[in-house]
């Protein structure tokens, strides 16, 4: 059954203010209604099969778990290229990533220095989404007043996290993708490297990578 939109927001309000799911596990929510508790109302035209639907997104699964290897503090050795065939300059950064929202999400704060630039402070906001089947997250960072959002997909040898953002480019005015390849190369360490067309020419090329080492 396909829901509206105030439909789905309704599904999902429903859904938190019960308290009926938990992060990873088959064992009654923190918040579930005690036993012998009236049962819940469900809303006109409705089915058991609906609710369970809206259940089902928003119950954390393998997926989750995946991001949620990434929880902690990492030190970063930056390469970063201005221009396709720019002589690479490096710098250091640390990230630390956290859980929140009972494992639904994660928060990932970069702190470095933008050669050239000055001081770099990042903050993005990952999860997975049960509905469309993709890692989404959301990143802004000191460097501009824009906002990126993106969708990704785990590539099947189960390491290496395929990502496309959407962002408005300065320069070209025009609504422009970057491509993000995030792989865990160890049980401690990890890399991110980044590709976008260059405004001039469209041409993608490498713009930075990261190597990770987890404190």
């Amino acid at each position: 059954m396909k829901l509206s939109k105030v439909l789905a927001t309704a599904c999902l309000a429903t859904v938190g203010t019960v308290g009926l799911v938990s992060f990873a596990t088959a064992e009654p929510a923190k918040n579930a209604a005690p036993a012998g508790a009236p049962e819940m109302q469900l809303p006109p035209g409705w089915t058991k099969e609906d609710m369970q639907a809206c259940m089902d997104a928003a119950t954390p699964g393998k997926m989750h778990e995946w991001l949620g290897k990434g929880v902690g503090n990492w030190e970063g050795k930056n390469t970063m290229w201005m221009f396709a065939g720019a002589p690479p300059m490096e710098s250091k950064s640390t990230c630390t990533i956290t859980s929140t929202m009972d494992g639904k999400f994660f928060r990932v704060e970069h702190n470095g220095e933008m050669p050239g630039m000055g001081p770099f402070n990042g903050f993005g906001l990952y999860g997975y989404d049960n509905v469309t089947q993709k890692f989404v997250g959301t990143w802004i960072d000191n460097m501009g007043t824009g906002m990126m959002h993106g969708t990704g997909e785990l590539a099947s040898d189960g390491t290496t996290l395929n990502w496309k953002y959407k962002f408005n480019c300065p320069i070209t005015k025009k609504e422009t993708v970057m491509r993000e390849v995030e792989k865990v190369t160890g049980p401690n360490t990890r890399t991110l490297e980044m590709f976008m067309p260059d405004p001039k020419t469209g041409v993608e090329y490498q713009m930075l990578k990261i190597e990770f080492t987890k404190k």
